[in-house]
């Protein structure tokens, strides 16, 4: 019994001895795990870089390369398409649930989030930037004096793409220098069989902002819209309901593929690129996919709407915006916001400029082209370089931006006319500023 009673006394202590191994090893994880946890900052960040443009690559890879170089910081991403962005960052804001760091449009979208405390100023910061981004790039994100955002590009949305053969198989070995020219082009291309313009309105965006942003410019010149939110004009204007006018006449025409509204923007790039219409209406950055990073780029040439019979505008501007302004929640901790204060000066800098720009995308920023940049850069800086003029949704406020989108689809299908669409929009514009 001797040995029986030893026995349980060695396999007694030796379980208390483990127990209390375990004990000491459970609270060092632990507390390793604590000192881990404090070091480790997750930050959310919200961007609608979702689509195949090169500019959304470059980014994406610039939130991965700062993760890998700042292995405390995780940036927690939520892609959000494009269309539905707008909407949902207004929905986040209406319920005070930004994320840390969102990606925001300056002027009238910018407008309601700032002033109503749910973006941090970083006025403190803007040392990092001020050699290389000039007053006018940051005055759209900026309020009451205080700067909300920095940009990370300029976009000229209304650039036409042309298919230069196709346009020589009908006569023309230039693009349209006015519009009876660009109408009768437009006209023989359908006579021959070639659809004259691709349209992906799916996400209804592009005829207003591509659209109708360089029809305002062409008809009622660049400061209409400003005149429209002051009350001196209204969108009923005989003059600006011409503007509304041209979408119904390329309408009647057939110029639009059958399934424009169906078709989203990429989809739209595709069938153009794949030689399936004569002219694509879009921005600046798509000339990544359309001509630059395209064995048959050559074929594709870049032009702006002509001039309009008696419009008051200029035609040889373009409607541009500088865009994708990084901008960071307000009422963060000290910790977050200076976490976030590294990641924008990681992630907006001279660096991100040229590596855009190596892409063929503007900036807004003052940064040499360098003398081996992409021809197809250099052409669509040539072409923009004449004065921008504003694009509507940067203005016009975005209930009433919604109320144009949505008619100028109905317009597209013969269900509203151009007379109707300006007076809704005018109502609308009306309540907004009650």
């Amino acid at each position: 019994m001797k040995w029986l009673n030893k026995m349980k006394t060695t396999v007694l202590i030796s379980s208390v001895s483990l127990l209390a191994l375990t004990t000491a090893a459970c609270g060092n994880s632990t507390d390793n795990g604590a000192a881990q946890d404090t070091k480790k900052i997750t930050l959310t960040m919200m961007h609608p870089w979702t689509s195949p443009n090169v500019d959304n690559e470059v980014y994406k890879q610039r939130i991965a390369a700062f993760e890998k170089e700042h292995p405390n910081i995780v940036i927690e991403q939520d892609g959000v398409p494009a269309a539905q962005y707008k909407t949902k960052l207004r929905t986040l804001a209406a319920a005070n649930n930004l994320a840390d760091i969102n990606v925001v449009w300056p002027g009238a979208d910018l407008q309601p989030i700032a002033s109503g405390g749910l973006l941090e100023p970083i006025d403190s910061e803007m040392d990092a930037w001020k050699d290389i981004l000039p007053a006018d790039a940051l005055a759209g994100f900026a309020l009451d004096g205080k700067q909300y955002a920095v940009p990370t590009k300029q976009t000229f949305v209304d650039i036409i793409y042309y298919n230069k053969e196709m346009f020589a198989s009908v006569g023309y070995d230039h693009f349209p220098a006015t519009y009876d020219e660009f109408i009768d082009a437009v006209k023989k291309l359908k006579a021959a069989g070639i659809t004259p313009l691709s349209l992906g309105n799916k996400e209804k965006w592009p005829l207003q902002s591509s659209y109708l942003s360089a029809l305002t410019e062409r008809f009622v010149g660049s400061d209409f819209l400003n005149k429209v939110l002051s009350g001196e004009a209204k969108f009923t204007d005989p003059q600006y309901v011409k503007a509304l006018g041209v979408i119904e006449e390329l309408t009647k025409l057939e110029a639009f593929n059958t399934d424009a509204n169906n078709m989203d923007s990429v989809q739209a790039q595709d069938y153009f690129i794949q030689g399936k219409a004569a002219m694509h209406v879009s921005s600046s950055t798509v000339d990544g996919r359309i001509r630059i990073e395209n064995e048959e780029g050559d074929k594709f040439g870049i032009a702006l709407f002509p001039s309009m019979p008696g419009g008051s505008g200029d035609a040889a501007k373009s409607a541009g915006v500088v865009q994708y302004g990084i901008a960071v929640k307000s009422g963060l901790d000290e910790q977050k916001k200076q976490a976030v204060f590294e990641f924008m000066k990681y992630f907006v800098n001279e660096d991100l400029y040229k590596e855009l720009i190596s892409k063929g995308v503007v900036v807004p920023a003052k940064v040499d082209v360098p003398a081996d940049a992409s021809k197809y850069l250099k052409e669509m800086i040539e072409l923009t370089g004449n004065g921008t003029s504003p694009v509507f949704d940067s203005v016009i406020p975005t209930q009433v931006v919604d109320v144009m989108q949505n008619g100028l689809q109905a317009l597209t299908v013969g269900r509203t006319t151009p007379e109707e669409l300006a007076k809704e929009v005018q109502e609308a514009l009306d309540r907004k500023l009650e």
